[in-house]
């Protein structure tokens, strides 16, 4: 009777991981995940208006004089400073910016000391911008999850909204179930299938003799794990502009904002990686890929050599039978709502580059990864039960460093085109604030010039 049981299991489970893996090979969808996404548009549609609905009457509890104006402009204000982290709190004329430093031009020696009449309003939009900075700053907001305008039936809040009304209350639990019994455990299935699978093919395709029949199935081995994988995230990818696909051996360069960025675009084109080494899952995976395919992967150590790495780069790219490098420039995770400073390094080897942005829907779950707070398998285990992975991935056209342009200006350059396209804020803050405090040649640069408006102001 057991055994009977066990066919009865395993027969099914076997012909749907079968049938996903086919269906990852040959890229294509039969629709389930998009109507899947549409339901749960509809639900929290629902859910808004209902928390709306229960906040107005509540209001009106409180208030019996307030009319329905009010009650719905009290919502809209909630809802808007949910949402600082997209959009500011306060509207700015930033004066404490990084600028880039350059020589100071030699003063002549003088034998009197500079008379400098000081006045308290001169130094106001100092203090201005130093309020502005405690209220809200373009930094520190970038590192914590975006929120959202209304809530998206997930637990991770502190408004208590699932116990609003008993209907609100029984799609919440009925989610929960559906989240953490259903599709979780399918989703650790599925991505251990995919980490399987990337182990297995790759090593295979290795121990091929001839080049070029082991560069094609490398590739088709590198899509079809990463397919897997986001499958098991039960991503839905929307790409654009497929015309602007990188082809050749070059730089794909793009936001940052978790490490599934790698696989949502790994999805729809074969790249060769970069990065340190690391331990642990990403370290299986790594393995695994760099038995068949050009990665590269460094030690900690030699990651901070730049000549190094600027010489690995140049040879990766000479070949132009080797698939493009994906980097992300910031060096750091964002919380997709900017782009920050691009490190330079990149576009200092020559070569073109692929730009390409990254805008993840957070109705659906939150993408970003804030590894200050959790760790890797925490992160997986939030990715595993969120409702899906929504985002869209926009190709843009390739782009040539200008002659006389300095890398710093093409990577700003690019950066540009990315954060237009992306609908995200172009910051010019670098992402290592995250970890690191502000240099001090910035705070030099700002007294040094206010200094000589005091200066300029006395005379």
């Amino acid at each position: 009777m057991i055994d009977v049981l066990l066919n009865i299991f395993w027969i099914p489970l076997g012909g749907f991981l079968s049938f996903l893996i086919f269906i990852s090979a040959i890229n294509k969808s039969i629709g389930v995940r998009k109507a899947y996404v549409n339901l749960l548009l509809r639900i929290f549609e629902y859910g808004r208006v209902s928390i709306e609905t229960a906040s107005k009457e509540n209001q009106h509890i409180k208030n019996p004089k307030t009319d329905d104006k009010q009650g719905v402009q009290l919502v809209d204000d909630v809802d808007s400073k949910e949402g600082t982290n997209g959009a500011t709190l306060i509207t700015r004329d930033a004066v404490l910016l990084p600028q880039p430093q350059e020589p100071a031009p030699e003063k002549p020696v003088s034998s009197t000391k500079d008379e400098i009449n000081f006045d308290f309003e001169k130094c106001l939009d100092y203090v201005k911008s130093g309020v502005e900075a405690i209220i809200e700053d373009d930094v520190t907001s970038r590192f914590e999850a975006e929120e959202l305008k209304s809530w998206n039936m997930l637990t991770r809040t502190n408004r208590h909204y699932e116990f609003i009304s008993w209907k609100i209350t029984s799609i919440w639990v009925f989610g929960f179930f559906i989240r953490y019994v259903i599709l979780m455990p399918l989703r650790v299935l599925v991505c251990f299938v995919g980490v399987l699978f990337a182990v297995l093919s790759n090593s295979i395709v290795a121990c091929l003799p001839f080049r070029f029949v082991r560069l094609s199935l490398a590739s088709l081995s590198f899509k079809i794990t990463f397919r897997l994988i986001s499958s098991s995230m039960s991503s839905f990818i929307k790409f654009h502009n497929k015309q602007y696909k990188p082809t050749v051996s070059g730089f794909c360069v793009a936001n940052h904002t978790s490490p599934l960025d790698v696989a949502i675009l790994s999805t729809d084109c074969t790249y060769s990686l970069i990065g340190q080494r690391h331990g642990g899952f990403l370290g299986v995976l790594q393995r695994a890929l760099a038995r068949a395919s050009p990665h590269i992967w460094f030690e900690r150590g030699e990651a901070k050599d730049r000549h190094l790495v600027a010489e690995r780069l140049k040879q990766h790219v000479s070949d132009p039978n080797n698939p493009p490098i994906l980097i992300f420039p910031e060096g750091t995770c964002i919380n997709n709502t900017s782009v920050m400073q691009f490190k330079k390094g990149s576009f200092e080897v020559g070569g073109v580059i692929y730009p390409v942005a990254i805008k993840y829907d957070p109705r659906f779950g939150d993408a970003f990864w804030n590894s200050a707070k959790y760790s890797m398998m925490q992160y997986l285990y939030m990715m595993m039960t969120s409702w899906a992975i929504v985002c869209d991935v926009w190709y843009l056209p390739p782009m040539y460093r200008q002659e006389g342009e300095s890398a710093i200006d093409f990577a700003n350059r690019v950066k540009s085109v990315i954060a237009k396209q992306g609908g995200l804020i172009d910051l010019v803050w670098d992402g290592q604030l995250k970890r690191m405090k502000p240099k001090k040649e910035w705070r030099e640069i700002q007294q040094v010039e206010f200094a000589n408006r005091l200066k300029s102001d006395s005379t």
